[in-house]
């Protein structure tokens, strides 16, 4: 997957492509793959890098969602049961099963829940994982060892899927350019053409280069998340707002807070979230919350009533008391939710996705989830290929197989997620033995990863390695800054950069990953 021939084919293309799709998240990139693997001609810009924003910012799972049953919004559970064994199938190399226990602290919490995951159960049909199950209160602290044993009676034990984020979107990436597609990142939609006030393509704007130029299209989807408005502004100043915005955050934690392999699930917190300690990559992720948000950004940071939440709760379900400093890394996320004229609680907005078609053709897609994302890009294409005029054709995602898939054990831990690419990966770091060299000491990757995420992956930034291609903004953010400048030498080495822009581009990342860097709230108080 190489970004120049990428661009290359969107500036110089003899003809309008199918589909164009702007965004470069879950939703757009399911959809170039849907629509690549139907033949059609596909381009997808993305103004940054490819999850930039809220599709790498997940709580890390595949799920139907417990909240939407309670809710009552059992269409919506049920369409993301099936999705998620259908990922799981797709993408087992980034795609497994985790047991979540949901501890009962009241007589009635037992009975009750057990009951709603049989339900759970149930829904999931054929493509579920393993039955649920009662605990007892020693059952549970086997289970969760580190739980909170004062008045704990039991559990119920229920199975979702976790993933990797941020490597699933490469790999649809890599999955739609295989295909045909022709993607680019950091390349920026700027405005709207029209043809007999019909849309028929998109300005793009390089950000690297900064030059400009047009690509035509028959279809043109708006699939950028938090930011549909403002690409539906383009078209008509004056469109009413479509997305809600949610903030959700999350605390990484050392694995000595959750040593056993379940996870833990809270049904019910102060704001109506579901909150999840959940092992990831031999750490613990915990959140999340759900805060609205007046408007959209690229780099959303957790508001200190945010971290003040989720370390509470942390707190009140874990038997040792997690410290400020133990806290490896802070993040945030933006969800677009359907705005429902009243934004001001969140947590009850529709999770559903909406598809909306504008006078002059343009597609906006947005809602929905990453559990979903297959059946979403599924439903826009469809529109898409009416929109654009072309014969519509079956979709053939529901058992398409994603870049690395593959169901062959692979040792190394930071190779994993690589799936079938990683004896590929595993030749580069053979080329020489500083290769072989681990980035820091207190994160499992490689100085061979880098290589390969530059000249396979697209990577073009210090952030774009550490946040999005490894995962080391989120496992550990002291530790990446203290890798940055390494990494910014072999980008450079690798894309043929000067010493200035390697220094650049380590100030640039270290001055975002503080935002990652957990701190006490007087010192945040001071700073916020």
């Amino acid at each position: 997957m190489q970004r120049h021939e990428s661009i290359d084919r969107l500036r110089h293309a003899s003809a309008p492509f199918d589909i164009l799709i702007v965004g470069g998240g879950a939703t757009g990139l399911g959809a170039a793959v849907d629509a690549a693997s139907r033949g059609h001609t596909v381009a997808l810009i993305e103004q940054a890098d490819f999850a930039k924003g809220t599709s790498s910012r997940s709580t890390k799972l595949v799920h139907g969602g417990v909240r939407y049953l309670k809710q009552g919004n059992i269409s919506l559970v049920l369409e993301a049961l099936r999705e998620r064994g259908r990922l799981a199938q797709n993408a087992p190399h980034l795609v497994r099963d985790q047991a979540f226990v949901i501890p009962s602290y009241k007589w009635w919490e037992g009975p009750f829940y057990g009951i709603g995951m049989k339900v759970y159960d149930q829904l999931a049909g054929k493509l579920g994982l393993r039955p649920s199950r009662m605990l007892s209160r020693r059952e549970t602290i086997e289970a969760i060892p580190t739980v909170e044993t004062r008045h704990l009676t039991g559990g119920v034990i229920y199975h979702d899927g976790q993933f990797d984020d941020a490597r699933l979107a490469l790999n649809l990436a890599q999955t739609a350019a295989a295909l045909g597609g022709a993607l680019a990142n950091y390349c920026k939609c700027v405005g709207l053409i029209k043809e007999k006030d019909v849309v028929s393509g998109v300005l793009v704007k390089d950000m690297e280069s900064g030059a400009e130029f047009e690509v035509r299209a028959r279809a043109v989807i708006n699939a950028t998340g938090v930011f549909v408005d403002s690409i539906r502004r383009l078209e008509d100043p004056e469109a009413p707002r479509l997305v809600a915005v949610s903030q959700g955050i999350h605390f990484v934690l050392p694995k000595e807070f959750l040593p056993g392999t379940a996870a833990i699930m809270v049904p019910k917190t102060a704001d109506g979230r579901v909150l999840f300690a959940v092992p990831w990559h031999d750490v613990v992720v915990v959140g999340t919350t759900d805060t609205p948000l007046a408007g959209a950004s690229l780099e959303p940071r957790a508001l200190p009533e945010e971290r003040d939440f989720v370390m509470e709760h942390a707190r009140l379900y874990l038997t040792k008391d997690p410290a400020d400093s133990d806290v490896l890394s802070v993040f945030a996320g933006l969800r677009p939710l359907v705005n429902s004229g009243d934004a001001a609680h969140t947590a009850a907005l529709s999770r559903d996705h909406t598809i909306l078609v504008s006078e002059s053709g343009l597609i906006t897609i947005t809602g929905g989830k990453w559990t979903t994302y297959r059946k979403m890009a599924e439903d826009v294409v469809d529109h898409a290929e009416t929109v654009a005029g072309v014969d519509p054709r079956r979709c053939h995602t529901e058992g398409l197989q994603i870049h690395g898939w593959t169901r062959t054990p692979i040792e190394a831990r930071n190779l994993r997620p690589y799936g079938a690419d990683a004896p590929k990966v595993e030749a580069v770091l053979k080329e020489a033995p500083a290769c072989a060299e681990k980035l820091h000491p207190a994160l499992p990757y490689q100085v061979g990863e880098v290589i390969w995420q530059a000249r396979e992956e697209m990577a073009r930034t210090v952030e774009d390695v550490l946040a999005r291609r490894t995962r080391a903004l989120l496992l550990n953010a002291r530790a990446a800054i203290e890798a940055a400048p390494k990494v910014a030498t072999l980008l450079a080495r690798e894309l043929g950069r000067d010493e200035t822009w390697a220094a650049d581009q380590a100030k640039t990342f270290t001055a975002l990953a503080k935002g990652y860097v957990y701190t006490d709230p007087a010192s945040r108080g001071q700073r916020e």
